[in-house]
């Protein structure tokens, strides 16, 4: 039903049409309407705001790969997201070469499974930097060993384990890497017509640098896909107040080795009496039997202590805290 004017808008038009602001021929719809071309054989069944979505969690993924994957290639990681973009599983297949690394992951507890496609100059970096080298890769392409795939295997299931914490605010997900193809022959685990989102990750571990391409098909992701917009993804994200986070450092700290040392005395001496000490030999201290003894914490002086034993083993008792301010 087309909107009805007030008679102050009528009258405010007729004054424009009259005094010559208005013309009557431009104000006639002569255009034909635009019609969109729809390729069924490619269905758009991901929106621009699934794409960005899922653009943003597989940007917190890439942090998490960039701060976890440093501990075990002991080399510095750089991840970027660089695009994202929805295409049929054939022109995906298509564009594989040989040799490929395809991850094969369960992603429960939605249906189906999603790829992960694995640069091969960063397979070969990455085996290279596990075994002790210098994390290059090889000049030319070859097939990959069973050593080496196991290699790989162990980093990737790694890589997938990090994929729960960017996708909680969507679903609790429990992937698991079922297997790794190396045949792009093999890689038909999709229907060819079946639409998949692709996001593309470059992934820099040192001065080599490759992609990841993570392949998503829409089965797999249709039970969540009203859940796959930025302003739902945002307004579940679980914020943590300061004194939780405060409490996860805690708890690290608490866990970390300190050294502790209690230091019976100071004495000098000269070199040639050092060199000429024997089994046996007395050295003199400035400290008197019944002294109290200082206690560090790596460097820091902290405690007063007197000697004394426990057991089999010489031990301190405790008897003041230095404060700073002492």
């Amino acid at each position: 039903m087309s909107e009805v004017l007030s008679q102050s808008e009528i009258d405010s038009l007729l004054n424009a049409l009259s005094s010559g602001e208005l013309d009557a021929d431009e104000m006639k719809d002569t255009g034909k309407k635009q019609v969109k071309n729809y390729d069924f054989a490619r269905p758009a069944k991901f929106s621009k705001e699934h794409l960005r979505t899922m653009e943003i969690i597989f940007e917190q993924y890439g942090r998490l790969l960039s701060t976890n994957l440093p501990g075990y290639l002991r080399k510095n990681v750089q991840v970027e997201v660089m695009n994202s973009e929805a295409v049929t599983y054939s022109e995906f297949s298509n564009a594989l070469s040989n040799p490929v690394l395809l991850g094969i992951v369960n992603f429960e507890p939605l249906p189906g499974n999603i790829i992960i496609e694995l640069a091969t100059n960063l397979g070969y970096a990455i085996v290279d930097r596990m075994l002790g080298g210098m994390g290059l890769p090889l000049e030319h392409n070859r097939e990959f060993s069973e050593i080496e795939l196991l290699i790989i295997e162990r980093i990737l299931t790694v890589c997938i384990n990090l994929l729960r914490e960017p996708w909680t605010n969507v679903v609790e997900i429990h992937p698991r890497l079922e297997r790794i193809e190396t045949n792009s022959q093999f890689a038909q685990f999709i229907s060819p017509s079946e639409m998949i989102a692709i996001i593309t990750i470059s992934i820099k571990i040192g001065d080599v640098e490759g992609l990841m391409n993570i392949c998503l098909p829409y089965m797999t992701l249709e039970d969540v896909m009203d859940k796959l917009n930025t302003k739902y993804w945002f307004s579940t994200m679980k914020e943590r107040g300061e004194e939780e986070y405060a409490g996860v450092i805690e708890s690290l700290i608490a866990k970390a080795p300190m050294p502790v040392k209690a230091v019976l005395g100071k004495s000098a001496i000269s070199i040639s009496d050092f060199i000429n000490l024997q089994v046996g030999d007395i050295i003199r201290l400035n400290t008197k039997v019944d002294d109290e003894l200082y206690v560090y914490v790596g460097n820091i002086k902290k405690f007063t202590v007197l000697p004394g034993a426990s057991g089999e083993h010489y031990a301190v008792r405790v008897t003041s805290v230095i404060r700073e301010e002492q």
